[in-house]
């Protein structure tokens, strides 16, 4: 029912920003969250950051709160994350996420994206 395709991943030097771009697509625009997670291979998916549809509510993990802002424009139907002052060990595959509840918990994401690269050097 929904497609979430992200972009604006890439390689950068540590210090550095990207912003990540989350596009839905599908008949229902719900009003539910979204959100980002993080994976490094051989390890689980873990949380970033989620926001709810009106933008009120936002969350982020301990790891990149005041580095990292999620937003979202609805008219767009796209989320957005801005990464900046990256450091090494943000380096992961970045997924979005559309939840299927009011909660931001991994257990209720309905839906992934294809996932997006980020490489950070020192």
């Amino acid at each position: 029912q929904v497609l979430l395709v992200e972009s604006g991943g890439g390689l950068v030097h540590a210090g550095g920003s990207l912003r990540l771009s989350c596009t839905a697509s599908g008949r229902a625009d719900s009003r539910y969250p979204m959100g980002w997670f993080r994976q490094v291979p051989g390890k689980e998916r873990t949380f970033v950051a989620a926001i709810t549809w009106n933008g009120s509510i936002t969350s982020y993990s301990d790891s990149v709160r005041g580095r990292f802002t999620i937003s979202r424009d609805n008219a767009k139907s796209t989320v957005y994350l801005q990464m900046n002052i990256l450091k090494p060990e943000d380096t992961a595959v970045y997924y979005c996420a559309g939840y299927t509840a009011h909660n931001f918990d991994i257990r209720w994401v309905g839906y992934w994206g294809q996932g997006t690269q980020v490489t950070v050097s020192s």
